[in-house]
């Protein structure tokens, strides 16, 4: 059953005639809250979705972890590497690579490179784009017949077409008596790859790992392999406790996360400062919820006085006032809580909703590959927010509480 301080408190949250603006400032404040908590909800789904959704387009065009000699050209065998990881039931499947950076001309348009050779069979296993290319396959790729598949990018920015031929330029060049000289070999292009990340397609091109080893001069050489896994999620524990201390000092590992750590680092930097500022919205809320508050203990100084006279303590009072607040900003709290998670679920049929209706296009799917708004509702940032908002709400209530408590009777009294 509940106590006289908390009837009293929920009694107070009624609109009366005397009183009806005092209710109509506590209502906007629950609505405030509410629409703080529901905004940040689904900003921070909407904010999971596309790192989850651009995660997963990483995932299938790269590999989740790569092992690799210093010294490439040290003469170890790369099926050593293999010994590395044998038996970890962490790794589903490994491939070798060789990659460098090279220049790619065709009639007079040069774009640079990552020339990756690899072995198509091989690569099959920790890749999933050779699945569904526009044009050619992997198996085109024969050995010794300098070959090469290129990036969607790569391909539009060149100009070049299946059958036609690209000249591919090495850093390192051929000493003659003239001088340094680029070497130079002609590629024919026998497939082309759309891996759906907008700089993969860009910068990625493939041969055949015996013609890169030849090309950069590497023997039976190779960069590493890659490595697919179980939990591509898991991949940088995975890799910090691959190697032992003698094995590290010649071999050197990285995950998928390597080559856009800045990329994921922007990410949850943008994440808290939209937190931040979203917050200002619940915290405007709050303060609408102190003004009612305050307006609530100026109106009801006569009622406080008598309840003090007959006997309630000012913790008694302070207690009344605390509960008005506290309900208030629970049913916020649950209301942006409610709305927010639904929205958030389904936040991409309404945005196509609203595509259809207005006849425009909100998404860029041009550059992201991703026809759909992606959304993801965490349940730890919902509870995160929720706990937040609660916690604005009860402190709301403390000074106003607290001047109630410090209400005399006989001052309250003296003119009514």
């Amino acid at each position: 059953m509940a106590s006289l301080e908390t009837w009293i408190g929920l009694r107070y949250l009624r609109a009366k005639k005397r009183n009806g603006f005092m209710s109509f400032i506590t209502l906007i404040s629950i609505f405030g809250i509410a629409l703080g908590v529901t905004a940040l909800i689904v900003v921070l789904s909407v904010m999971n979705g596309f790192q989850k959704e651009i995660r997963g387009q990483m995932l299938s065009a790269s590999p989740h972890t790569e092992i690799g000699y210093k010294d490439p050209t040290g003469g170890e065998p790369w099926q050593d590497l293999r010994k590395v990881v044998a038996g970890k039931p962490e790794v589903l499947a490994d491939a070798p690579y060789v990659e460098e950076q090279a220049l790619l001309a065709n009639a007079g348009d040069v774009r640079g490179v990552k020339l990756r050779g690899i072995d198509p069979a091989e690569e099959k296993k920790v890749v999933d784009y050779w699945q569904d290319m526009p044009s050619g396959s992997f198996d085109a790729l024969q050995a010794d017949g300098f070959d090469i598949i290129l990036g969607a990018g790569v391909a539009d920015a060149l100009g070049a077409v299946i059958g036609g031929k690209v000249t591919v330029i090495t850093p390192e060049g051929n000493v003659t008596p003239a001088g340094v000289v680029p070497r130079l070999k002609q590629f024919r292009v026998v497939g082309i790859v759309k891996t759906g990340v907008f700089k993969t397609d860009n910068t990625l091109a493939l041969t055949h790992i015996q013609d890169a080893q030849t090309l950069f001069r590497l023997g039976e050489g190779v960069t590493g392999i890659r490595l697919k896994l179980a939990h591509p999620q898991e991949a940088p524990t995975f890799t910090r406790n691959l190697l032992n201390k003698e094995q590290s000092e010649t071999i050197w590992a990285r995950d998928w996360t390597f080559e856009d750590q800045t990329y994921f680092q922007a990410v949850e930097l943008e994440k808290r400062m939209m937190t931040i500022i979203l917050m200002l919205i619940i915290a405007v809320a709050v303060f609408n919820l102190v003004a009612s508050l305050v307006m609530a203990v100026t109106e009801k100084q006569a009622d406080i006085a008598i309840l003090r006279t007959i006997g309630l303590a000012p913790n008694g009072v302070m207690k009344i006032f605390m509960v008005q607040g506290a309900v208030a900003g629970f049913f916020g709290t649950l209301l942006g809580v409610i709305v927010g998670v639904v929205v958030g679920i389904n936040v991409g049929n309404i945005v196509a909703f609203f595509e259809n209706l207005l006849g425009v296009n909100l998404v860029g799917s041009q550059v992201l590959f991703i026809d759909q708004l992606p959304s993801e509702v965490n349940v730890s940032d919902v509870l995160i927010i929720a706990a937040i908002s609660l916690f604005l709400s009860f402190i709301a209530t403390l000074y106003p509480s607290w001047r109630a408590s410090k209400i005399q009777p006989a001052e309250a009294l003296r003119y009514e």
